[in-house]
């Protein structure tokens, strides 16, 4: 996987309001929700059985979970958001008033938009960002959800004497 290249912390700050990155499209395969249900022991069937999802749901057959849309945010910030200059990583601070909107229904494709909200230079050089963020559905005129995120960019302490 390619980042987005990098970005001045300066520069980065000047775009505070702005949309910074949208994701590739992603499909959400069986097998990834699947993979998810057996990593978090959720088998509900609306996530792991096609033919009774079809039956018994309005979705026509399986839908991801919720929470496996929201962890794909990792890796879309990645391809989307340039990294910030002078730091070596980023990591999760929590979220604010995540939504989940709208289904993300098996074969769906997905991708995720991300505007700075925010963006503050702490005096240890821990860099927080801020997003807001929405999982858009191809198709679909409502997102799969919509949150804030908090992040944490980490100084880069390998280049200190």
């Amino acid at each position: 996987m390619v980042s987005a290249g990098t970005i001045s912390i300066e520069k980065a700050t000047e775009l505070v309001g702005e949309e910074v990155g949208v994701s590739k499209w992603r499909v959400v395969s069986q097998e990834m929700i699947d993979q998810f249900a057996a990593a978090t022991d959720d088998h509900q069937f609306i996530h792991t059985d096609p033919e009774r999802a079809a039956r018994e749901t309005p979705y026509g057959g399986t839908i991801a979970h919720g929470f496996l849309s929201l962890s794909l945010l990792s890796t879309m910030v990645f391809e989307a958001v340039p990294l910030l200059e002078g730091t070596s990583m980023g990591v999760n601070f929590g979220f604010e008033r995540i939504r989940f909107l709208a289904p993300v229904r098996c074969g769906a494709r997905i991708r995720a938009r991300f505007v700075l909200a925010a963006l503050n230079v702490r005096p240890s050089g821990i860099v927080e960002v801020n997003y807001d963020v929405s999982v858009e559905i191809e198709n679909s005129l409502k997102p799969a959800l919509t949150a804030q995120w908090l992040t944490l960019a980490m100084p880069d302490r390998s280049r200190d004497g």
